[in-house]
């Protein structure tokens, strides 16, 4: 059996960088949002916060809550066995209900916390092509993925992993939970 651990956290809390690392340790990881993305591309729309957020709604809308997890359940599946692998980008309780139900119970959910005045900064130092430039859209992406169900999520973690202090700290306690688990 797979063991899955899926990092899930408001926008710019770090779930890359827990990312980063878990790849780092040669574990594999499938990021949800990738499907929204290739989405977005495929529709011929610019990749940005508003194109992407949009994508995701209408998808979400069309094809039901879980369909970002029904999609990663099939590129994981693709990749034969494995010890462990990493999945990012965890919204809302259906997908988490999808990827138990698919892929086994040895499912452990990690939030990544950060006040939502570190998020902002990050949000505006990040710079990554989909991300917000401005403190009304970083709100304004709050709000849509709370829509979607992620504060929920964010409370049934099994494990909550702060990120107030400086990305070397982050790394080093991230890196010592990731060798536990």
């Amino acid at each position: 059996m797979t063991k899955i651990l899926a990092f899930t956290g408001m926008p710019f809390s770090g779930k890359s960088e827990a990312v980063k690392i878990a790849k780092e340790l040669g574990i594999p990881v499938v990021r949800m949002g990738d499907m929204v993305w290739e989405e977005t591309k495929r529709q011929g729309k610019k990749l940005n916060d508003k194109n992407v957020g949009e994508v995701a709604n209408s998808m979400r809308e069309k094809y039901g809550k879980n369909v970002g997890a029904k999609r990663t359940v099939e590129r994981i599946k693709s990749f034969g066995e494995m010890n462990c692998i990493v999945i990012d980008g965890i919204r809302n309780s259906e997908e988490i209900d999808t990827f138990k139900k698919e892929l086994g119970k040895d499912f452990v959910l990690i939030a990544v916390a950060a006040s939502t005045q570190v998020r902002q900064k990050r949000a505006i130092a990040r710079g990554r092509e989909d991300d917000s430039k401005n403190l009304d859209d970083i709100k304004e992406r709050d709000r849509r993925e709370l829509g979607w169900g992620l504060g929920t999520v964010i409370a049934s973690a099994d494990i909550l992993v702060p990120n107030e202090g400086t990305i070397d700290e982050f790394k080093k306690n991230m890196k010592k939970l990731l060798d536990k688990l």
